[in-house]
């Protein structure tokens, strides 16, 4: 089977992205493009991400993430620490993440180095979890083959039994990543493919280097 997609054609007129007009840190241009978007009613879950990995097999892998935070430090995201994707980054933590909003044509694409955050910070966000998701993250050994659906729906009811009349802790399998950026690329679509690829690059000093990319 073939399908030609040569004619699926677009042109991106929406905006436009000029040095003149980028901060000198890309936390704060994330911002503002976070926000922008958050406030679109074209767009659903803002914190979808992507985040790409490099398996233990090798192989990069990419999969929708969702971010829960950011700070001047870095982004956020929870997962079980020994599913395929816990496992790649304590192996090797070299992450990429990205976001795609098409609405705004907008992509934003950080390279950076993920670490396990501190416990008492995982505890406080699995605390605020509802409990379906606190109970979840128990129920699932994630990345791992199950024999069907019944398994894991038993697994859960398992637990349901084991927490009914206690507070549901957080597993020690499952916690937070923070990404911490060594560059961050913007990306804004232009008409004739010459899109705006602003590209901001940590330096030794802890200092941005800003540079415009070739579309």
């Amino acid at each position: 089977m073939t399908q030609d997609l040569s004619n699926y054609r677009k042109s991106y007129e929406k905006n436009e992205l000029l040095e003149e007009n980028c901060p000198e840190t890309p936390i704060e241009l994330f911002r503002d493009w976070f926000l922008n978007a958050d406030n679109s009613d074209m767009i659903e879950e803002t914190n979808a991400m992507n985040i790409s990995t490099i398996g233990l097999d090798g192989f990069p892998k990419s999969r929708i993430v969702l971010l829960k935070n950011y700070t001047w430090e870095g982004f956020i995201f929870y997962t079980n620490y020994e599913s395929e994707k816990g496992k790649a980054i304590i192996k090797n933590n070299n992450v990429c993440l990205s976001f795609f909003w098409p609405a705004l044509e907008q992509q934003i694409i950080i390279k950076g180095k993920a670490n396990k955050i501190a416990n008492n910070l995982s505890d406080g966000y699995f605390d605020s979890r509802p409990n379906g998701s606190k109970l979840g993250a128990w129920a699932s050994n994630q990345s791992n083959v199950i024999s069907s659906r019944e398994e894991i729906e038993k697994s859960l009811e398992n637990y349901e039994k084991k927490f009914k009349n206690s507070e549901i802790p957080r597993p020690i399998h499952w916690g937070g990543f923070i990404v911490k950026p060594i560059s961050i690329e913007f990306w804004q679509g232009r008409p004739n493919r010459l899109h705006d690829r602003i590209r901001y690059t940590l330096k030794k000093d802890f200092s941005w280097k800003l540079e415009r990319l070739a579309p």
